[in-house]
């Protein structure tokens, strides 16, 4: 039986790996949160990894709020980068595969076709620019690893783009919402579902890949899927905004290529409507 230590258990995408545990009866889990397993205490990771013997490392532990990354850009990379480069470290000196999640935004976006994993990498935010760094430390540190560029992640849990929508939509607030980004909403459910069955396949085909749902849109598209699921389409006013302005700057296309992914690990990935619209009918 296989052991994996999941970081970032108490966050999003760990509290999904947790619900999606149940599928795979031939893996032992260990969820730790930060306070459990502090991914800048360099000391205690290579402690606790050679104490439990783990063969996987699931690293769902991150800095991710993009707009305070770029003043507090300290933080930023040294969760994002400097702590992910230890926790590689202790990884390779235990012999615990690594799989980690990196983000559409290493690139700029001004590519608008796309984006493959041989693509060049050029963040134009502090964000983007700590995951990057993250992604080259784990290249540099070991070879037994799996980094998975992710985007827009959405599930019912947490803070997240699909929970705000609905809550404003509820709450019969007025929404308007940019057009000005192309990208593709991804499940956080589906991302670990495929992350587990690639453990569960045992697979060696370790490297850089890109995993979202299929299709995209823009953030007024995946606004307007989820009222028109949840049947608040008619209770609020959905607008169009084309001048939306953030303090950090965004990848105006970030569409990932799944072409390699679908290729190595052979799984299915759903279009990101379909995605939605099953966790919609699952919550309503």
């Amino acid at each position: 039986m296989k052991k994996v230590l999941i970081t970032g258990a108490g966050g999003q995408l760990g509290q999904c790996f947790q619900k999606q545990a149940g599928k795979f009866p031939d893996l032992e889990f260990v969820f730790a949160t930060s306070e459990m397993f502090d991914l800048t205490l360099t000391p205690v990771m290579d402690i606790y990894l050679r104490k439990h013997q783990f063969d996987y490392c699931i690293n769902c532990a991150a800095y991710t709020n993009v707009e305070q990354a770029e003043s507090n850009r300290e933080m930023a990379f040294h969760v994002n980068a400097d702590s992910v480069k230890h926790l590689a470290r202790a990884c390779r000196d235990n012999d615990v595969t690594l799989i980690h999640f990196s983000t559409d935004y290493v690139f700029d976006g001004c590519k608008k076709t796309l984006y493959s994993e041989e693509d060049e990498t050029s963040p134009i935010n502090i964000y983007g620019g700590s995951k990057l760094m993250g992604e080259e430390s784990i290249q540099k540190e070991m070879e037994k690893y799996f980094i998975f560029r992710t985007s827009w992640l959405f599930s019912d849990i947490g803070h997240n783009f699909y929970n705000t929508i609905i809550k404003r939509a509820e709450a019969g607030e007025e929404l308007n919402i940019t057009t000005e980004q192309t990208g593709t909403p991804t499940n956080a459910y589906d991302l670990a579902e495929f992350v587990l069955r690639i453990i569960d396949q045992d697979s060696s085909e370790y490297g850089i890949y890109h995993y979202s749902n299929l299709g995209e849109a823009t953030w007024y598209d995946f606004a307007a899927e989820i009222l028109r699921l949840t049947g608040n389409s008619g209770k609020v006013e959905l607008k169009e905004n084309n001048s939306f302005v953030t303090v950090a700057k965004r990848p105006e296309y970030s569409v990932l290529s799944k072409d390699k992914t679908l290729r190595t690990f052979g799984q299915q990935i759903l279009p990101w409507q379909e995605s939605l619209a099953a966790l919609v009918n699952r919550n309503h």
